[in-house]
């Protein structure tokens, strides 16, 4: 029976409640379902150094690493050698040691390289020595996955010239979710559109989607809104936002779950209205896979990632980050939900599955060898 080893350096998060910490938990799932599938044995290390230190050890007394077929790990968004609790590592060399036992035994490693918000000074919060510092680790964190990974996945191939890493990179974007979507019946005239995100930024674009709106409802109503949001981030809208959001006849709750399952399945379409930035240019929001796994089409802004990700199997419309030109996506929106919808269904879940992803990685590091 061929072998994979998953390796994460770092504890799953008990709730995973980001993209960042849910990512890690689907790709295992992922793993386990292609592994029993196929008849692949998926070996796992995980947890603090001290945890992955112990469960690499049993491995290698076991015999069990000796012929694996290849290795697949992840980053967090901090340096490897700092996740475990107060950021000190308790046993630093662990990493070295599982990848040096790899290569010295010609595994093909690939590393999924999550982010680098650290790169953009507007993001990253720290300033100083301290910022310096922890850049420092960040290159030999760069360093590191050079010496020892054959191949650099990332969250879009936009993303690549930002990373110095001289690898072969190829994306692996967020994958969706298998469900039955229960879709309500709906007669009215008036679309649903559902907006799902932050509030608290004007770089999310809230007030970017509510002038499109006032501009395609400006004389008649043609779609209402509903915005899911955290309780905190309404509260903290001046008494003037909330007045405007009211006046647009905006429906605002704040639900997660099963709740916004059912909510997803009222509704016609989803919006992404992100303001283009350079940083928003690569990335790829969890949120855009979450529409698409309930198979709502998507009005969204044209950064280059989810733009590609969107026009490739049409899965919606794509515009320019300014009120006219979204109000006039929505209206082609709304004349060709069905389209975009069927698109969803036909393709979405075959080409962008969480084991879709795992077929890529197997591919690409294996050279597609059976």
């Amino acid at each position: 029976m061929k072998k994979v080893l998953v390796y994460y350096p770092f504890a799953l998060a008990e709730q995973a409640n980001s993209g960042s910490k849910l990512r890690p938990h689907e790709m295992y799932k992922a793993f386990c379902e292609w592994g029993s599938k196929n008849g692949i044995e998926i070996l796992f290390i995980s947890g603090t150094s001290a945890e992955r230190e112990k469960q690499f050890r049993q491995l290698v007394g076991s015999g069990k690493l000796e012929d694996v077929w290849f290795c697949y790990m992840e980053n967090q968004t901090i340096p490897l050698w700092l996740t475990d609790p107060g950021h000190k590592p308790q046993k630093p060399f662990i990493d070295w040691a599982v990848l040096r036992y790899l290569k010295k035994r010609n595994v093909p490693i690939g590393v999924f390289y999550r982010d680098v918000y650290w790169k953009f000074d507007e993001l990253y919060p720290l300033k100083g020595w301290k910022k310096k510092l922890m850049q420092t680790i960040y290159r030999w964190e760069e360093q590191f996955y050079e010496t020892y990974c054959d191949v650099i996945f990332l969250p879009s191939v936009e993303m690549g010239k930002y990373v110095a890493i001289d690898r072969p990179m190829t994306d692996l974007p967020p994958g969706g979710k298998q469900r039955t979507v229960h879709r309500e019946k709906r007669n009215e005239a008036v679309a649903a559109g559902v907006y799902v995100g932050g509030i608290n930024n004007e770089d999310y674009g809230l007030f970017l989607l509510l002038d499109a709106i006032e501009i395609v409802n400006q004389t008649e109503s043609l779609l209402h809104l509903t915005i899911v949001c955290r309780k905190n981030e309404y509260e903290a809208l001046s008494d003037e936002q909330k007045e405007r959001i009211y006046r647009l006849g905006v429906d605002v709750q704040h639900i997660s779950g099963a709740e916004l399952d059912r909510l997803y399945g009222q509704m016609d379409f989803a919006f992404i209205p992100r303001l283009r930035s350079e940083y928003n240019d690569f990335s790829v929001p969890v949120k855009l896979v979450e529409y698409l796994s309930n198979e709502l089409p998507v009005v969204a802004t044209n950064c280059l990632a989810q733009k590609r990700f969107i026009e490739e199997d049409e899965y919606g419309v794509i515009c320019e980050d300014r009120p006219q030109a979204m109000a006039e996506a929505i209206r082609t929106m709304i004349d060709r939900k069905e389209h975009y919808r069927q698109r969803i269904v036909e393709t979405f879940m075959n080409k962008h599955s969480w084991v879709a992803r795992v077929e890529k990685v197997k591919r690409t590091l294996t050279r597609d060898e059976k």
